[in-house]
């Protein structure tokens, strides 16, 4: 048994489940070796999509639960990866609470503005005047995200949250990356840069914690060794 919250430790046995949770030595973009993966873009069937947006949905509602100052009227699903998340929380989220959450919407980008008809590169719900949630997989370097805050503020609207599928609660790389300085992680960064709420469906504690209920010894070692190494200081 775990202590996590119910939809936490559906999703992660779901993660594991689909591999999109994968436990073994694997080396990242930054040239880290980490011992574990994941990947969000596996979640493309219709169950996982379901349960990945089933997460999203639970995560920010428990937020606003528990923050009743946090209100917001559109998710924005950045183009590509962020499109089907936002469509498909917003549906999820009615099913939880139709009150609360049937009026919401939610909107994405082109990658290129569409010349005809209306015109635009903007599609679902106007984001002028709208309080805005950005829901995608991941933060890594943070350039998507800035990017997607650049097009939001473009468009008239005000940001005031992010929520991801995965905090890897790490420090950013540097040149030399064992050098034992303290750094934020990525995600960090964008919360103190633009004074927002980042949540996180499941971050690297969590996903320590339901080691710990399966009593995986050897990779609760490893994830427990990698984090103290590269814990972000955030």
């Amino acid at each position: 048994m775990t202590s996590l919250p119910k939809y936490k430790e559906a999703f992660l046995k779901d993660c594991v489940s689909a591999d999109a949770l994968k436990f073994g030595t694997f080396t990242l973009k930054s040239k880290r070796v980490s011992p574990y993966f994941f990947n969000a873009g596996l979640f493309h069937r219709a169950d996982l999509l379901r349960s990945i947006s089933s997460a999203y949905a639970n995560t920010l509602k428990s937020y606003a639960e528990s923050n009743p100052s946090f209100q917001w009227d559109i998710l924005f699903g950045p183009a590509y990866k962020g499109i089907p998340l936002a469509a498909a929380t917003v549906d999820k989220l009615a099913d939880l609470d139709i009150e609360t959450y049937g009026k919401k919407s939610y909107s994405f980008n082109r990658k290129e503005a569409k010349t005809h008809g209306e015109g635009g590169n903007i599609v679902g719900a106007s984001l002028k005047g709208k309080k805005i949630v950005i829901v995608d997989d991941v933060i890594t370097a943070g350039t998507a995200i800035r990017e997607a805050i650049d097009i939001i503020k473009a468009e008239g609207g005000e940001l005031v949250g992010i929520i991801v599928a995965f905090n890897r609660l790490e420090k950013t790389p540097s040149a030399t990356d064992d050098d034992g300085v303290p750094r934020p992680s990525a995600i960090g960064e964008v919360r103190k840069q633009y004074g927002i709420p980042v949540l996180a469906i499941l971050t690297l504690d969590d996903v320590v914690e339901y080691l710990k209920g399966l009593g995986s010894a050897d990779d609760l070692k490893r994830l427990d060794e990698y984090r103290e190494k590269y814990r972000a200081s955030d």
